[in-house]
């Protein structure tokens, strides 16, 4: 039988295979961490289920210990402030690993300029932003219909309201929402293990840990980043050397810096790729000397 490891608890596997959910162990030659939330697994159920193998992963994350993630939901509000370097990395990793990254601008009856930021900074960035209040369900079902057939992450910021859409569009499942404090706008990661959501034919995982991601673990070469970055490519043609870094280049010899200064690409994403770059360089100097 196949299915479709939904839970990780200890030794134990949640196993969704069509309608039906079994609790699984693993054969002893996979190891505890050999099994992620995400896996596709063949399994047996002659006396007690048993996991016997994994199937061929199409993408797998450490944090969160996840695997084959179709879709990034990154969502941001008005409140907390956005740190658009969260944005920027969560767009980075998703493209680097094959997973699709979408933007969620939640909370829009206050967002007003970050929608119209996000717009015009993000349109040539991902294919999808989407606009959503979890207090009242607009853009909700907009939302859902990018998630069908897919399965989807959230990630951001703590106190955006990810568990309350996740809430929303997962009518079936009660998860523990967060609430924000305006006075000091902070708020609560409230949610605590990787685990999937099924519904209809949406498959969601709402799971900590994205926000602290490190661009050192990006698995890539400095050299790489402008290609992982969709605003910039139908610029890199235009510039005067093939090597050119969009960094330190003199603005005629560089058409992505050109692009900025038209208002093409956005100014301030411009510097937050530099300072991924620089970090970037300076890790593979320490590395290949």
């Amino acid at each position: 039988m196949t299915g479709v490891v939904y839970k990780v608890l200890a030794d134990k596997f949640w196993v969704m295979s069509g309608e039906t959910s079994y609790i699984c162990c693993a054969r002893g030659n996979l190891k505890a961490d050999g099994v992620l939330v995400g896996d596709q697994v063949v399994f047996s159920c002659n006396n007690s289920p048993i996991i016997e193998s994994v199937c061929k992963r199409k993408n797998q994350l450490i944090r969160p210990p996840i695997a084959n993630i179709d879709q990034l939901v990154i969502v941001i509000a008005k409140i907390p402030e956005p740190d658009f370097m969260i944005v920027d990395k969560l767009i980075l990793f998703s493209l680097c690993y094959g997973i699709e990254p979408c933007i969620v601008v939640n909370k829009i009856d206050i967002s007003n300029e970050i929608c119209a930021y996000v717009e015009k900074a993000y349109k040539n960035v991902v294919n999808n932003i989407i606009f959503t209040n979890a207090l009242t369900g607009d853009g909700v079902d907009t939302l859902k219909s990018i998630m069908r057939n897919k399965l989807s992450a959230f990630a951001g910021q703590s106190a955006v309201g990810k568990s309350a859409l996740v809430n929303l569009i997962m009518k079936k499942h009660a998860t523990s929402v967060g609430e924000i404090s305006i006075k000091n706008q902070k708020g609560k990661n409230t949610t605590r293990h990787c685990e999937i959501f099924f519904e209809d034919s949406i498959m969601i995982t709402d799971t900590a840990g994205f926000t602290s991601l490190d661009e050192k673990l990006l698995p890539i070469a400095y050299y790489e980043l402008p290609y992982y970055y969709p605003d910039f490519v139908k610029y890199l043609h235009g510039c005067k050397y093939k090597s050119c870094a969009h960094f330190n280049e003199k603005v005629e010899e560089c058409a992505v810096k050109r692009a900025v200064l038209d208002g093409l690409v956005d100014k301030q994403r411009f510097l937050r790729y530099k300072e991924i770059y620089k970090i970037l360089n300076e890790k593979w100097v320490k590395t290949h000397g």
